[in-house]
């Protein structure tokens, strides 16, 4: 029953699907992140969808891919998002480590942190418009095989940002991160989440070919860049920056999949 719940609260911590209240205790928790990629299945899935229903209404590619970069927002509740904004905050900052965290818990949104936010959706705007451009068929079903490479993405990001949290020294005592990873099995979770990674490294390359295995290499590097970053200016991870971390590695997914991959 533990692994039930454990998907349950994965669902009703990072998605905005409904489903049955449970009760948040540390034995419930503790398989959490084994479930966190299946959030990533949902998201790709409704990018998918929302471009099967934009190809057969007739809307262009730009409005659907502006529409569409809305659709893992509205799936997840804006959750990462909102990790991203803090951590653009605390690190536009400048301040020494105990600044940047005090940032991190500050409920109030910095200038910098609109600006990052802006700067991220025309961006994002952007490569979804052309991933449109690549995948949608008019009046038919958008491409099956460059959808499930993008849903493989949003997949792999969330595999590591699990795996960070499961693996990574948290920079505080507190915080939903640390809950997390104090009640997680990590040799479990990273067991799981390593298949998971393993699973759709060996899809983006079997789709994708070079172009996959760009893919691939983009989130491995992001995910050691954050290992860094969050070592050298926080001490270690917290939520909000395994948020800004699948953020980061979701822009560079996408721009290697859509400028610099093999459609």
């Amino acid at each position: 029953m533990n692994v039930w719940y454990s998907f349950l609260i994965a669902f009703a911590m990072y998605s905005r699907i409904p489903v049955p209240t449970v009760e948040w205790t540390k034995e419930r928790m503790r398989y959490v992140f084994c479930f966190f990629p299946v959030i990533g299945i949902l998201c790709g899935a409704g990018v998918w969808l929302w471009l099967l229903l934009a190809g057969r209404a007739g809307f262009s590619p730009t409005a659907a891919g502006l529409i569409g970069t809305a659709v893992p927002v509205i799936l997840t509740g804006g959750i990462h998002m909102d990790g991203f904004l803090d951590t653009v905050d605390a690190l536009s900052s400048y301040g020494d480590r105990e600044k940047k965290l005090e940032i991190l818990k500050d409920p109030h949104t910095g200038a910098f942190a609109v600006t990052g936010g802006c700067m991220y959706l025309l961006c994002y705007g952007g490569l979804m418009i052309r991933w449109a451009e690549l995948v949608m068929e008019k009046g038919g079903f958008p491409k099956t095989g460059p959808s499930l490479m993008l849903g493989a993405v949003f997949v792999m990001e969330r595999a590591f940002s699990g795996l960070s949290v499961a693996s990574f020294p948290c920079a505080k005592g507190t915080g939903l991160a640390y809950a997390f990873a104090d009640s997680a099995r990590k040799t479990v979770a990273r067991s799981f989440l390593t298949v998971w990674l393993l699973a759709c490294a060996a899809f983006l390359i079997w789709q994708g070919g070079v172009g996959g295995g760009a893919a691939v290499v983009s989130q491995t590097a992001v995910f050691f860049w954050y290992y860094c970053m969050a070592k050298e200016k926080f001490g270690g991870i917290t939520g909000d920056l395994a948020g800004w971390f699948l953020q980061v590695s979701e822009m560079a997914g996408l721009f290697v999949l859509t400028v610099g991959g093999k459609i």
